[in-house]
């Protein structure tokens, strides 16, 4: 797997042989990054189920001040810290938490764009989003991944952009109070 814009562009990411580990695919990262647009300049950003890093790669990549990257297996957190020293990426950032619990104790309105893309077996959907949407502060960015459209935004949110590509369901939601 590659970076597809920015300074780390054409960079390849290790992608793990794990359960439930589904990178997010080239073309729909870069559609969510041509929307959101290519500088990402002093953005704050979580990528809350890091996985192999693509998206939370992706925006460090863009100029983001600081990218977070939640990872609970070990074994991938320690992946993400060798790409993080290898592209020496310093706004990145990587710790080996359960993103649900390491939200639900972050400061609210603390980052611009928070990415959720859980494993879609996992169920864990609805329960991230709600975790997510308080953390983004007005007029910034939740990404949501899943196996199937969102129905509806949650409170507090408008439904900004969508796509789909294969069996992926991409929405990108603004925080609007």
């Amino acid at each position: 797997m590659r970076l597809i814009g920015g300074q780390f562009r054409r960079s390849k990411l290790p992608v793990a042989d794990r359960p439930g580990l589904r990178p997010t695919p080239d073309r729909v990262r870069e559609t969510v990054f041509n929307w959101l647009g290519q500088s990402l300049e002093g953005w704050r950003c979580l990528d809350a189920f890091a996985g192999s890093g693509a998206l939370g790669f992706e925006a460090a990549s863009r100029g983001a001040a600081e990218v977070v990257l939640l990872e609970r297996d070990p074994a991938l957190a320690a992946s993400l810290r060798a790409c993080q020293a290898r592209l020496g990426a310093a706004a990145v950032r990587v710790e080996c938490a359960d993103a649900l619990t390491w939200m639900a104790a972050c400061a609210p309105g603390r980052f611009e764009l928070v990415f959720i893309d859980p494993p879609f077996d996992a169920g864990l959907h609805a329960a991230a989003l709600a975790r997510a949407v308080p953390l983004v502060a007005v007029a910034g960015y939740v990404y949501v991944e899943a196996p199937e459209p969102l129905t509806a935004p949650p409170q507090g949110c408008t439904l900004w952009r969508q796509g789909r590509a294969g069996a992926v369901h991409f929405h990108v939601l603004q925080r609007s109070s």
